[in-house]
C-alpha cells in the first residue's frame, strides 16, 4: 500500500477535527511539530494544509510530523494568512521553492522534504519518481543576505509576512535566497483622528511647544493601545509633527531585539530586526532581548514596544540645549530597569557645539528633570551612542565648551576642595569652641559678629562636604532639602560678610563706641532670617535638585545638590554676592587706608630694629588675609570667573578657601583678647596694629599725622 495515500486518508480525518482546540493558523501545532526532539519533520507537497502528528502503526519505527503544504499557496486570492511557523510550497518554471520565516533560520529544525510518486514509509531507497531533500534551516540561509532583485518579481504578500527565505528544492545545491528585508514598514497608519477614538490625543498649539506632562500622558496610553490593534506593528501620528511607532509580539516565546530608525526627524520610524542596517540611518532606538524578557515576566497582557519621537518639547528649568531638540519616548508597558544588555539610542553624523551627554527623565513633573542616571554616554566626535539600563524618556543634552572643565581639573579642584573644606572648619571649629568655653563672657561686638560669621561658614563648608554623598543616594526629597541647606548657609555667609563690613563701617564712623541698643540682636536677626526667605521661596517654587558637573570626559561627572535653574542661581547668587562684594570692598578699601594712615602716623614714635620690622610686616599680612576672609572678597575668584581666566581663578579661590578658616583663626586669636583694652592701650603699639585693636579706640588717627611742609 502506498504509504502517501494512507497519510492523506488520515490527514483528511485529521483536518476535520483536528483544528478545533488549535488557533485558527493551526500553529500550536506546527510549532510543537516541528520543535519537536522525537519527531521527525516530513514536509509534503499536496492540494491541501494539514498536519498530522501522531505515530503511524504501520511498521514505522520513529514518529513523524508531517506537515502537508497546498501548492502555489502564495498565488490563491484567498489563501490563508501566513503564519511565521509555517513553511509554504510553490513551483517555478517546474521547480519547487519551499518558503520559510526567519523564526525557521532560528530553530534547529530538520525538514525532511518529499515530493513525486511511490514514496515509501523510509527515508532511503528512494527511487527517480520519489525525491527527498533534507533542509537544515539554521544552516542553509546563515550565509544569504537580502537580494532585492532577487525578491522583486515574488508576488507581494502580506506586510507581516515579508520576511520569508526561499529554497530552490529541486537544484542539486542549496540555494537560498534571503528575501527577509531588514528594513521594515509598519503595517498600519494611525492617523490623529484614529487616536482620538482611543483617547489619545495631544493638544499642541501653534508656535508652542510639547508639553512635557501630555507627553507622559501619551506614552501612558501605549498599553492600552496595543490591545486594541489587530496588526503586529503601527505607525503613530500625534500631530504637530511628533509621530511613533508600535511593535508588539504575538509569540512572546520567539521574542528578539528590535531596533527602530529614521533619517531625520521628518522621515517615517522604520523597523529592523537586527543592528547590521543601522549605519544607514542617523538615527535608531536599539530595544534588547533582556528588555522584552522582563516584560514578560512581568505578566502584562501583551508584549509590546513603543518609541515615540518628541519634536520642540517644553524645556527644564535650567533651559538646556537637547541635541536636534529630539526627546525619545520608549515604552513597554512596564517598568524596566537594571538591564545588563542597555537599550542603545544612537545618533550618527551630527553636527553641533558643546559637550554631549546622555539624559532621562521619569515622566514625573511638569517639566523635565534630567538625570544622567542609568546612562553611560559613547561619543567620538559626530557619532553619539547612548547606554541605558531603563526605559523611560531620553535625550542627549549638550553642555557648552565654556561651561565645562577638563576631567583632570575637576578632580584636582575637588581634592584641593575637600582637604581645604576639613582643614577650614578645623581652625573654624577651634575658634567657636575657644569662645564658647573661655571668652563667650567678655566677647566685644565686633567678636559677637566674626564668631557668627565663622558658624555660618563652618555649617557651609560642612553642608558642602556631605552634599555629593546625599547628591549619591538619588534621593530627590533629600536631595533637595541638602540644596536648600547648603544655599542658606552659603547666603547666610554672604549676610555676616556683609554685617561684618557695615560693623566695622559703623565703628569706624562712630569713633569705636556704638550706641545702638540690642545692636547684635538686631544684626543677628537680619543677617540669619533674611537668607532663610530666600531659601523657603525656591525650595516652594521647586528651583533645588540634582546638578551635574559636566567635564570634556562624558564618563567624569560629579552629582551635587544645588539650584537647578541658571537663571535663579545668576540671579539670586551671583546678583546677591556683587552687591556684598561692592559694599565689602568699598569698606576694605577704607580700611586698608585708614591702617596705613595709622602706619604713618606711629612711625616717629616707632624705635625698632629689622626683625622688628619683619614681624609687624608679616602681622600686617596676616591681618589683611584675615580682612579679605572676613569681609568675603576671595569668593570673587569663584563668581567674577569668566572665560580663560575660569579656571586659573577657581584654582585661587580654592586655595583661599582651604586657607579662609586658618586666617579667620588668626584674627580672632589677635583681636579678641584686646577687645576690651583701653584706649591708651590700644594705641600704644604696633604689636597690637590688627583692625580691631585700631577700630576700638576713639582716637583718630589722622590727628597725628606730621603736617605737609
Amino acid at each position: 500500500m502506498n504509504w502517501t495515500i494512507w497519510v492523506l486518508f488520515v490527514g483528511l480525518l485529521w483536518i476535520a477535527q483536528g483544528e478545533k482546540p488549535c488557533k485558527e493558523d493551526s500553529t500550536c501545532d506546527v510549532r510543537s511539530c516541528l520543535l519537536s526532539e522525537t519527531k521527525k519533520s516530513l514536509v509534503i507537497p499536496d492540494n491541501f494544509n494539514g498536519i498530522i502528528s501522531n505515530r503511524i502503526y504501520l511498521n514505522l519505527t520513529a514518529d513523524y510530523c508531517i506537515i502537508f503544504l497546498q501548492r502555489n499557496q502564495t498565488n490563491q486570492e484567498n489563501q490563508r494568512k501566513w503564519s511565521q511557523q509555517w513553511p509554504q510550497m510553490q513551483t517555478n518554471n517546474g521547480s519547487y521553492q519551499l518558503l520559510i520565516s526567519k523564526w525557521h533560520t532560528q530553530k534547529d529544525i530538520l525538514l525532511y522534504v518529499l515530493s513525486g510518486k511511490r514514496c515509501n514509509h523510509t527515508l532511503s531507497g528512494l527511487g527517480d519518481s520519489c525525491q527527498i531533500r533534507c533542509v537544515c534551516t539554521k544552516t542553509i540561509c546563515d550565509q544569504s543576505i537580502y537580494d532585492v532583485k532577487a525578491c522583486s518579481n515574488d508576488p507581494p504578500s502580506d506586510s507581516k509576512n515579508n520576511d520569508k527565505y526561499i529554497l530552490n528544492l529541486t537544484a542539486t545545491v542549496d540555494s537560498c535566497i534571503n528575501c527577509n528585508n531588514p528594513v521594515k514598514k509598519p503595517e498600519e497608519t494611525l492617523e490623529p483622528s484614529d487616536l482620538k477614538d482611543l483617547n489619545i490625543t495631544l493638544e499642541i498649539k501653534e508656535g508652542e511647544d510639547v508639553s512635557p506632562a501630555q507627553a507622559a500622558k501619551v506614552m501612558g496610553s501605549m498599553s492600552s493601545l496595543v490591545t486594541v490593534l489587530n496588526v503586529s506593528s503601527a505607525e503613530l501620528n500625534l500631530g504637530g509633527g511628533v509621530t511613533g511607532i508600535l511593535v508588539r509580539e504575538t509569540e512572546p516565546e520567539d521574542v528578539e531585539e528590535v531596533s527602530f530608525a529614521y533619517l531625520n526627524p521628518n522621515e517615517s520610524i522604520h523597523i529592523l530586526d537586527s543592528r547590521y542596517g543601522l549605519n544607514a540611518f542617523s538615527r535608531s532606538v536599539t530595544v534588547t532581548k533582556e528588555a522584552f524578557t522582563k516584560s514578560i515576566t512581568s505578566n502584562i497582557s501583551v508584549t509590546f514596544a513603543s518609541v515615540v519621537r518628541f519634536i520642540n518639547m517644553a524645556k527644564d528649568e535650567m533651559n538646556s540645549t537637547v541635541l536636534g531638540n529630539e526627546v525619545l519616548g520608549i515604552e513597554m508597558g512596564t517598568e524596566i530597569r537594571n538591564l545588563t544588555d542597555k537599550i542603545l539610542i544612537s545618533f550618527r553624523n551630527m553636527e553641533y557645539e558643546g559637550i554631549p551627554s546622555c539624559y532621562s527623565w521619569n515622566g514625573e513633573g511638569s517639566r523635565p528633570n534630567w538625570t544622567s542616571d542609568g546612562c553611560q554616554t559613547l561619543s567620538d566626535g559626530v557619532n553619539i551612542t547612548c547606554q541605558c539600563s531603563h526605559l523611560t524618556f531620553f535625550a542627549i543634552l549638550l553642555t557648552p565648551l565654556n561651561e565645562t572643565i577638563s576631567s583632570s581639573d575637576l578632580n584636582r579642584l575637588t581634592i584641593i576642595t575637600q582637604v581645604g573644606c576639613g582643614l577650614s572648619m578645623f581652625f573654624l571649629g577651634t575658634v567657636l569652641f575657644m569662645h564658647c568655653l573661655m571668652r563667650k563672657t567678655k566677647a566685644s561686638k565686633a567678636t559677637r559678629i566674626l564668631i557668627n560669621l565663622v558658624l555660618a561658614m563652618f555649617l557651609l563648608n560642612f553642608s558642602f562636604l556631605v552634599n555629593n554623598p546625599v547628591a549619591k543616594l538619588k534621593s530627590s526629597v533629600g536631595c533637595k532639602i541638602m540644596a536648600a541647606l547648603m544655599h542658606y548657609f552659603m547666603l547666610a555667609t554672604f549676610t555676616w560678610f556683609a554685617a561684618q563690613a557695615f560693623h566695622l563701617c559703623l565703628q569706624l564712623y562712630m569713633g569705636g563706641k556704638i550706641g545702638i541698643r540690642r545692636y547684635i540682636l538686631k544684626v543677628s536677626i537680619t543677617s540669619w532670617v533674611l537668607p532663610s526667605i530666600v531659601g523657603i521661596i525656591l525650595l516652594i517654587i521647586g528651583k533645588y535638585g540634582e546638578q551635574v558637573i559636566e567635564t570634556n570626559d562624558s564618563e567624569e561627572k560629579v552629582s551635587m545638590c544645588w539650584i537647578t535653574d541658571s537663571d535663579t542661581h545668576y540671579a539670586v547668587n551671583i546678583g546677591y554676592y556683587v552687591l556684598v562684594f561692592i559694599f565689602t570692598l568699598t569698606i576694605f578699601t577704607i580700611i586698608l587706608s585708614w591702617l596705613f594712615c595709622l602706619k604713618r602716623t606711629s612711625v616717629g614714635n616707632m624705635q625698632s630694629g629689622k626683625s622688628g620690622k619683619s614681624g609687624k610686616s608679616g602681622r600686617s599680612i596676616v591681618t589683611i588675609l584675615g580682612l579679605c576672609c572676613m569681609l568675603g572678597l576671595t569668593w570673587g575668584f569663584a563668581f567674577f570667573a569668566h572665560g580663560v581666566l575660569q579656571i586659573p581663578a577657581y584654582y585661587i579661590f580654592t586655595v583661599f578657601n582651604s586657607f579662609q578658616g586658618f586666617f579667620l583663626f588668626i584674627y580672632y586669636y589677635n583681636t579678641s583678647h584686646v577687645g576690651e583694652i583701653d584706649v591708651g592701650q590700644s594705641n600704644s603699639s604696633s604689636s597690637v596694629s590688627t583692625l580691631k585693636t585700631s577700630l576700638d579706640s576713639t582716637r583718630n588717627p589722622y590727628e597725628n599725622m606730621p603736617a605737609k611742609k
